[in-house]
């Protein structure tokens, strides 16, 4: 049945693109994804009549939702039958109001993913965040993971744009590979478009204030200001990059652009502050993980000034084959340098984290292990402090939202604050 439905989607996503000619603005890479889909979607929005791909539909299944506007109705057979009648009627009557501009991730776990999304869509703007270690398991190499997601890149016509991250070493080498106008972006003075002059609120007077990056973009000669006032992470930064690229390659100008970025919201999950009980702060990182992300958000945890303790909370980083073992002990001991007090590990993968830390010269008192969120989202309401900085992160098997859940002061407004609040993940 699910191969049915994955065919009847490509099928009908097809006829929709071909009858509506969207342009299409297709995002992959390792880390990064919706946030720099969410980042493409604050730049265009106001100008063009611009639709994202919601959730994270990035699949075979979630790539065709996304062009016919629809959630997946699960396992429901009459939710199904009404998205081949909305699909169908997209078809079959003129849809005035269908976006012009779809903005759309395109994940891959396994060898060939690409090439069956690039079957559903054929991207005019192609965009490589980051090209890392996650879903590492199903390729022979690094190199073979990095081939699959350039496959986007070399399917971009000479007429598009291919918009690349240069400071990272696997996308970067993606630029030779494309036929089409490149713009990469980075902090790398190579770099087309570079972020420069980056201020984080919390290296500020008030140092308590977590939230809030300004930073001048420069391009072509010169530098525009930019101010993402609702955001804490550097990835937020490449993710504004990304968005400049492709607001260029779609003719706006960068005082629009620069006005269209204080809209950028950060997704759920994704570095937010969110306030903890006993007047404890969390950066909510759970939505998921892998070594680079990792160590960036330690790196983020190092700089801020904490009232207290720095309490770092990881979990399982899933899909790294045969380099899981070493990556999780690589991350123990890049903690015990970002001077986190209190090391809590989730998942039988992350004990590697511990045994990492422990060996970099962390006292075995401070690191904890559980076997799941909810076991140490309890024990951390029982040991956190007022003005403990508690940051939460792992993959998405490894459900750290329910930590957060466990420790945030209002938890009611977990559906509106946390990832993986749908039906679909509480049941």
């Amino acid at each position: 049945m699910k191969k049915l439905i994955q065919l009847k989607l490509k099928f009908l996503a097809r006829l929709i693109l071909k009858k509506y000619k969207p342009k299409i603005i297709g995002i992959t890479g390792s880390v990064g994804k919706t946030t720099t889909k969410e980042a493409v979607y604050a730049v265009l929005k106001n100008k063009f009549n611009a639709k994202r791909s919601i959730k994270n539909y990035n699949n075979e299944i979630g790539l065709p939702l996304a062009v016919i506007g629809e959630d997946s109705p699960g396992k429901s057979l009459i939710g199904w039958i009404l998205v081949f009648l909305k699909a169908s009627k997209l078809i079959f009557l003129k849809d005035k109001n269908y976006p012009k501009v779809l903005i759309l991730e395109m994940g891959i776990d396994r060898p060939g993913d690409m090439d069956y999304l690039l079957k559903i869509v054929k991207p005019d703007i192609g965009i490589i965040t980051f090209v890392g270690s996650v879903h590492l398991e199903y390729f022979a190499s690094k190199e073979k993971l990095r081939q699959e997601k350039a496959k986007l890149i070399k399917n971009i016509k000479k007429s598009g744009y291919s918009i690349i991250n240069y400071d990272n070493e696997g996308s970067r080498k993606s630029i030779n590979e494309s036929k089409a106008k490149v713009i990469s972006y980075g902090l790398d003075e190579k770099a087309d478009l570079r972020a420069l002059e980056i201020k984080f609120s919390f290296e500020e007077a008030n140092k308590n204030s977590l939230q809030g990056i300004n930073f001048k973009i420069f391009y072509d000669g010169s530098a525009t200001p930019v101010l993402l006032p609702n955001v804490l992470g550097a990835n937020a930064i490449y993710a504004a990059l990304a968005g400049t690229a492709a607001g260029i390659a779609m003719g706006m100008n960068m005082v629009e652009i620069s006005r269209s970025l204080r809209n950028f919201v950060s997704p759920k999950g994704r570095m937010n502050v969110i306030k903890g009980i006993k007047n404890t702060t969390i950066i909510d990182d759970t939505y998921n993980s892998e070594p680079q992300s990792t160590a960036a958000a330690l790196g983020i945890l190092k700089r801020i000034l904490a009232k207290n303790r720095k309490i770092a909370v990881l979990g399982d980083m899933l899909e790294l084959g045969k380099y899981s073992e070493q990556m999780h002990r690589d991350i123990g001991k890049y903690a015990l340098k970002c001077g986190i007090d209190k090391l809590i590990v989730v998942g039988e993968r992350a004990r590697d984290i511990a045994r990492g830390a422990e060996e970099a010269g962390m006292k075995k008192d401070n690191i904890f292990n559980f076997d799941d969120s909810v076991q140490a989202g309890r024990f951390l309401q029982d040991r956190i402090r007022t003005g403990d900085l508690i940051l939460v992160k792992g993959s998405q098997g490894a459900r750290m939202e329910k930590i957060v859940l466990e420790i945030m002061a209002e938890p009611l407004r977990a559906k509106e604050l946390l990832v993986r609040q749908g039906r679909e993940w509480l049941e």
